[in-house]
């Protein structure tokens, strides 16, 4: 009989969002970033309906695209765990709604920043760049990266930051991110003791990045033990899955790995199968010409609806087992998650180091 815990359905709040702003007096910075947060109960199956929910604008895209949320909802008062969100290269704030909004329903607040690189024109990508300019650029990019993710839980962290009917637990603060933002994710964890659970969704960092692929290592000094849940792409061609056993084996805490079968870098985004197909058709030259001829049409790959849970429900079953300590939670983590996950049509390997 299956455990009466699921944490891949929806949460019993309606998902509120907010867009904020966050000025950093140290770099002369000013941030935009998505809060998301439990909404009260007059809400219900608004963040649900298409009538309802809210609709932004794509950057540099010209499209809208909707998301399992109430744009501006009344928040249902309390102190909540909060969640930061960490976004891949060339993405946004919004690059994961689909997860950002799930954890939202099930009594979080999580948050998620536009990061340096993207609202910072000194940082900005230029064609004339010569290969200084260009090594300087990405050395800045990655430089800045863990200070946006504390400079946002520094920020949440005033009382006054989410309003005063929603309030950080900062016994319970997590942090998830893909790609690029799951090595902010993990990077960050080594520095800000305040984190106490961390996923890394097919992150950066291995010691064998392709060519291209930002230059980003990680040194896993950790002082503590922060449980950590990898949740990984087996045919990822960006950050192979020989790069995730070896950040995985070299983390030093409590861990897990989830492996996602047929599914690739993109699998973990909004809108994952129309952007895999969009990339893939991409004319790559140069580092990058290895992107086009290695890519597989998304037909043959998991899709995007499987992959969303996937991720959605894990990702919040390590929060609910390592921040609330809910022993329904950390029962699944150790029970038979294959199983679990291939009752709902997705193919999963669980990693047995």
């Amino acid at each position: 009989m299956r455990d009466a815990y699921d944490p891949f359905i929806r949460g019993r709040f309606p998902a509120g969002v907010r867009t904020l702003e966050a000025f950093d007096t140290a770099r002369d910075r000013l941030f935009t970033y998505e809060l998301w947060y439990p909404a009260d109960a007059r809400h219900a199956s608004q963040d649900l309906s298409p009538e309802t929910q809210d609709v932004f604008a794509v950057p540099l895209l010209n499209k809208a695209r909707s998301q399992f949320a109430v744009r501006n909802a009344a928040a249902e008062p309390g102190t909540y765990p909060l969640v930061i969100f960490s976004h891949a290269s060339g993405q946004n704030r919004r690059s994961s709604t689909f997860l950002c909004t799930h954890l939202s329903s099930h009594g979080y607040l999580v948050a998620a920043l536009d990061h340096s690189e993207v609202i910072s024109a000194d940082l900005a990508r230029r064609d004339d760049e010569s290969e200084e300019q260009k090594a300087a650029r990405t050395e800045a990019w990655i430089a800045n990266r863990v200070p946006d993710a504390r400079f946002l839980l520094d920020h949440l962290l005033n009382p006054a930051a989410c309003g005063p009917e929603l309030q950080v637990d900062p016994t319970r603060i997590g942090i998830v991110g893909h790609s690029f933002g799951g090595w902010t994710a993990l990077a960050a964890t080594e520095t800000d003791r305040r984190i106490r659970a961390v996923v890394a969704l097919a992150p950066a960092g291995s010691s064998e990045a392709k060519p291209g692929i930002l230059p980003v290592r990680l040194t896993f000094n950790w002082d503590r033990d922060v449980p950590a849940l990898y949740l990984v792409a087996e045919q990822d061609i960006s950050l192979p899955l020989a790069g995730m056993y070896e950040l995985f084996e070299r983390t030093p805490a409590t861990k897990q790995m989830v492996i996602l079968r047929r599914a690739d870098h993109l699998h973990f985004l909004d809108d994952a199968e129309q952007i895999h197909e969009s990339v893939r058709k991409m004319r790559f030259t140069g580092e990058l010409a290895w992107i086009s001829k290695e890519m597989r049409p998304i037909a043959e790959l998991c899709s995007g609806d499987q992959a969303q849970l996937f991720v959605r429900g894990l990702t919040l079953c390590h929060m609910d087992a390592r921040l609330r300590h809910q022993e329904d939670a950390q029962r699944f983590l150790v029970g038979d998650i294959e199983g679990e996950l291939a009752a709902r049509g997705v193919a999963v390997v669980l990693h047995k180091p």
